[in-house]
């Protein structure tokens, strides 16, 4: 499968999007924790649908206004990282849960095992769609600000960029 990639100029600095025919792979910020794994070093500078969507997205998002669209996502990774993505898909914008409570959703959902928050905090860490999949929007179980391969600047102003809005 083909992988396409190009490059987003937000306010938090630079992006890059990753893309196959099916949908966005990938959305980092330059030179953070994870930065491109899974992509191919073959992968060809090109805008496809799935990477115009994503950057028409962010400039909504990045605008202080919440998207009313998904771009189309091709998320792969173990069952577990993406039902941790897929729960993450479903924080209300301007909200934060904690990576206890998703655990605990999870385990109640899933079967008889508990869930650590540890295990949870390694899938949100490996987000590979970070912001459209919103990963920072676990917070600890505190509220405090707790790991986000982006920074936690990053993560604070992200958080900020969204509450003004509510």
């Amino acid at each position: 499968m083909s992988q396409f990639v190009s490059n987003y100029l937000s306010p938090l600095g630079g992006i890059v999007l990753a893309a196959d025919e099916e949908g966005l792979t990938g959305l980092w910020f330059e030179g953070q924790k994870y930065f491109g794994g899974g992509l191919s070093e073959e992968a060809q500078e090109e805008e496809t649908e799935s990477i115009r969507s994503a950057k028409r997205w962010l400039d909504v998002y990045f605008s202080g206004r919440e998207p009313d669209f998904t771009p189309p996502l091709h998320l792969t990774g173990t069952l577990f990282r993406c039902a941790v993505w897929k729960r993450l898909m479903e924080i209300p914008y301007g909200e934060t849960t904690t990576y206890g409570e998703i655990a605990k959703e999870l385990s109640a959902g899933g079967g008889t095992e508990k869930m650590s928050a540890q295990a949870v905090g390694g899938a949100v860490g490996h987000n590979p769609v970070s912001i459209i999949v919103p990963c920072h929007r676990v917070v600890g179980s505190r509220g405090q600000l707790t790991g986000y391969a982006g920074g936690l600047e990053r993560k604070r102003s992200l958080l900020e960029l969204e509450r003004r809005q509510r």
